[in-house]
């Protein structure tokens, strides 16, 4: 008995001890509880209600409307329109692409999605790594909205959105001047980073930046201010209830000095053909035209442009792509033939009445300098040499004056350097010296100047390759006695918010000190070329005197003894066809340079255009439309036809095209 009552109370202390080891665990496991909530409650208080709040509030950026582009008289060149797009988060496709095809495969049972858009998706995929989402579909229809919404809980991680889009109401009018915009890249996000910390929050939400023209060179008027709202989200990570907000500041408007109606008119004039026209303001630097030819539609890069249009763009031999007024060098030809006369003229080396024997050969070293066919020779002054465009004297004057001192005159009207355009991409040329071809080649016998190589400068061919830009940069300081401007492409910007305009500098440089009675000797003979010259034909009937050079450029270089014969050469082989001018003559309001790629005389087809381009300026006058049809094919020189008051002419395209698709 006393055995089974040990038994008991021994079985009873084990009890007591273990009930008391499990008191004391439960006891130090509240106290460690306690431990943790004072932690939590005391010391990370605050850090942890602002997490709390945070994973309750999200602070949403909003991204500000992009600021217009019209032209000097108001028309509207790029603007914006909203539009829904169905956007699916990138993370639904890492390392699960049969899943994010099945889904994708299940949305199209709801929404159109074509083939175009699977693979625009998959290339932005692989092109945007950061993105929080990316769209599959574009511009939803409102009915394909209601669609998806009645059906959204199917479809976590998809969502629609509304957007805007960068709209160019007039297609590919202007599109080299306007350039587009694009989805943000890689490497631009990378060139962000270099930014400031305020400039980099304020393109927080931004997916879209210029890429080309003034779309990307005043990008950062046009964004705007970028706003936020602030809202409450569900556990699914979807705003419920908006908070508070701040409203974006949107883009300012750049107004240009462009006449797009002009831009519009030249554009059509060149029809098929490739080349350039730019036309300036001479007393303010201030662009009225500047076309290249072939152009392209922007509205293609906006939303991403397909495989198709690019390869059709990228590897067209017309090169529809290359900005010709910017970036496209030629040989100025004969156009350079007053240029050279004015350096003569400003260094001493000539005076106008200096009379040289034009034989129609000019021999140097044992080579022989010829002439085309069309020159007539005989004893040349100055004038005349201009007028008649005679080789041999300005054959003569380059052997005189030397390559070097030609670059030095010739370097300050603008040749050879950048303008100073406010649109980026813009190239220096080639205006040679001895100085230039040490520094252009590599091997020792390729840097040495021979004399030789300075002859064929004089009558702009050789190692000359100028932009139109330069060209009618340097007519424009020709014409108006040593006056130059930084030439500009806006002429205001204008605050959105307040409506003020603020009227962009016009850029002065320190005028060349050219004589007055030299600029008159320069201007006489453009004039002549008009009324007695290569140019006569075009100039008929013109109710304002002008003056202008014409010009025809190699585009290949011709072989040893081998006549030119343009019939049994490809097009694109073909001589160019140049023409400079300016008008009034006796106080010029516009000067310009025109190129016609592969089209011979510049007498032929580039006179023609510049023409019309003072017509409409001078005098208001828009070509009928039998000389715009003879014009496209290079057929006309004066006007034909009864020509149309250019305010009563619509913008071509105007009237079927809408602000927004």
């Amino acid at each position: 008995m006393s055995n089974v009552l040990r038994d008991v109370e021994s079985e009873i202390d084990r009890f007591r001890k273990r009930l008391l080891a499990a008191a004391a665990f439960v006891l130090l496991a509240f106290a460690l509880l306690a431990s943790r909530l004072v932690y939590l409650q005391v010391f990370r208080h605050e850090e942890l209600a602002t997490q709390a709040e945070a994973n309750r509030i999200a602070v949403v950026p909003i991204v500000p409307n992009r600021g217009l582009i019209v032209d000097r008289n108001g028309v509207v060149l790029a603007t914006n329109y909203s539009a829904y797009t169905l956007e699916i988060s990138p993370k639904l496709g890492r390392g699960n692409e049969a899943e994010l095809d099945a889904l994708i495969d299940d949305l199209a049972g709801v929404v159109d999605i074509a083939p175009r858009d699977r693979k625009r998706f998959k290339r932005l995929q692989d092109e945007l790594k950061g993105a929080e989402s990316l769209p599959i579909r574009t511009k939803l229809t409102d009915e394909e909205v209601a669609r998806f919404m009645a059906q959204r809980f199917r479809f976590p991680g998809v969502d629609v959105k509304a957007r805007l889009f960068r709209n160019y109401p007039l297609g590919d009018t202007g599109s080299h001047l306007l350039g587009y915009i694009g989805r943000i890249n890689q490497a631009e996000k990378a060139a962000m980073e270099d930014w400031e910390e305020a400039e980099q929050g304020n393109y927080k939400g931004t997916e879209y930046i210029g890429k080309l023209g003034l779309e990307q060179s005043y990008e950062k008027v046009l964004h705007g201010q970028a706003g936020f709202e602030e809202v409450e989200t569900s556990a699914g990570g979807r705003a419920v209830r908006r908070l508070k907000s701040h409203p974006p500041t949107p883009g300012d408007k750049l107004v240009l000095s462009i006449d797009i109606k002009l831009q519009a008119l030249v554009e059509e004039l060149f029809g098929d053909r490739r080349g350039a026209l730019v036309a300036l303001d001479p007393r303010s630097g201030e662009v009225l035209a500047f076309v290249s030819k072939p152009t392209f539609d922007p509205n293609l890069f906006v939303d991403g442009i397909d495989a198709e249009s690019w390869r059709e763009l990228n590897e067209s031999i017309d090169k529809p792509l290359l900005n010709r007024a910017l970036r496209g060098t030629y040989p100025p030809g004969s156009t350079y033939k007053p240029f050279m006369a004015m350096a003569a003229l400003n260094s001493g080396k000539r005076s106008p009445t200096t009379l040289i024997n034009d034989t129609l050969v000019f021999n140097f070293g044992g080579h022989r300098f010829g002439s085309p066919e069309t020159e007539r020779g005989g004893i040349m002054d100055m004038n005349r040499a201009i007028v008649q465009s005679s080789n041999v004297y300005f054959y003569s004057l380059a052997n005189e004056m030397g390559v070097d001192l030609i670059h030095e005159q010739l370097y300050p009207m603008g040749f050879g350097r950048k303008t100073g355009i406010d649109v980026e991409g813009e190239v220096t040329g080639d205006l040679p010296s001895t100085e230039w071809k040490k520094k252009r080649f590599k091997k020792p016998e390729q840097q040495k100047w021979y004399a030789g190589e300075t002859i064929s400068l004089g009558i702009g061919q050789g190692y000359n390759n100028f932009t139109m830009l330069q060209m009618a940069t340097a007519m424009s300081t020709l014409v108006s006695g040593g006056q130059r401007f930084k030439p500009r492409l806006v002429r205001e910007v204008e605050d959105v918010i307040t409506g003020q305009r603020k009227r962009m500098a016009n850029d002065a440089l320190e005028p060349l000190p050219y004589k007055p009675a030299d600029v008159e000797v320069i201007r006489r003979a453009l004039h002549g070329v008009t009324t007695d010259g290569t140019s006569r034909a075009s100039f008929v009937g013109a109710g304002y005197a002008s003056g202008g050079k014409t010009g025809t450029a190699q585009a290949v270089g011709a072989k040893a003894n081998e006549k030119y014969n343009a019939a049994k050469l490809e097009e694109h082989k073909r001589d160019h066809a140049l023409y400079v001018a300016a008008a009034p003559i006796e106080a010029p309001t516009v000067a310009l340079a025109v190129i016609v790629e592969n089209a011979g005389w510049g007498a032929d087809a580039a006179a023609p255009m510049a023409r019309r381009v003072f017509d409409y300026l001078l005098l208001g006058q828009y070509p009928s439309a039998e000389d715009i049809a003879a014009m496209r094919e290079g057929k006309a020189k004066a006007p034909i036809g009864k020509t149309r008051p250019a305010a009563e002419v619509p913008l071509p395209g105007q009237a079927t095209t809408a602000a927004a698709p």
